[in-house]
């Protein structure tokens, strides 16, 4: 188990106080932004190996139990998740590395961008959150809590740094999105627009959601199907 807390340390501690603070701004100068983004990729991946490892040698220590009854809303909101993963990288993102030249448009929120500035870390949250109470044991909690964290915590870490980085530009993206979804539409700031959503995307997100459902016992020895 102290192997997987260091893990989840380092994990975090990498996008707390190096990407997360000031200090990336002195490397970025020191050794360009191409250059920190290589070095900071390895080590969040070297972070996820390590963490993954950990997590599969743990030993097992219940705090609540695996909860039974959580299945079948595990799987709807894991849908929900993938969703919100595959637009992330298949939709034009403003907040994603290399996009803030999206910032210029006239209308830079569209889409899922009209929904959440932010849907990575969103699927992300719900992932985690989801496997987090669905495990119920120590080993889960910290391994997923890790990710929760930071899912948690980075939307308001990359605004802050957008916002640095693009002032005026950012201040108007920022006005018409929300962190949380729906929200900046639910304010009345923005407004739900299904045809920029584009179908095939949603298409691709059940395709990948169908697979890894399908997969999962094989993959990670538990089926996520209602039993």
């Amino acid at each position: 188990m102290a192997t997987l807390i260091m893990a989840a340390i380092f994990f975090d501690g990498i996008h707390s106080f190096i990407a997360g603070s000031s200090l990336r701004a002195k490397l970025v100068g020191f050794v360009g932004e191409e250059l920190f983004q290589a070095i900071f990729s390895v080590m969040s991946l070297i972070g996820i190996i390590w963490l993954s490892h950990a997590y599969r040698q743990a030993e097992y220590v219940e705090l609540w139990g695996h909860v039974q009854s959580f299945r079948t809303v595990a799987v709807i909101i894991m849908l929900i998740a993938f969703v919100f993963v595959v637009f992330a990288f298949t939709a034009p993102n403003p907040t994603a590395v290399r996009g803030g030249a999206l910032l210029k448009d006239k209308e830079p929120a569209r889409g899922i961008q009209r929904i959440t500035r932010h849907p990575f870390l969103c699927g992300v949250a719900l992932w985690s959150l989801t496997h987090l109470l669905f495990n119920g044991d120590l080993a889960s909690l910290i391994f997923f809590g890790a990710f929760l964290i930071l899912s948690l915590a980075g939307p308001a870490s990359i605004d802050k740094k957008r916002k640095r980085v693009f002032g005026a530009d950012w201040n108007r993206f920022a006005a018409v999105t929300s962190i949380v979804p729906f929200w900046a539409i639910i304010q009345g700031r923005n407004s739900f627009q299904v045809a920029e959503l584009g179908w095939w995307r949603v298409a691709l997100a059940l395709i990948i959601f169908a697979f890894f459902l399908h997969l999962h016992g094989y993959l990670f020895g538990v089926s996520p199907l209602p039993l």
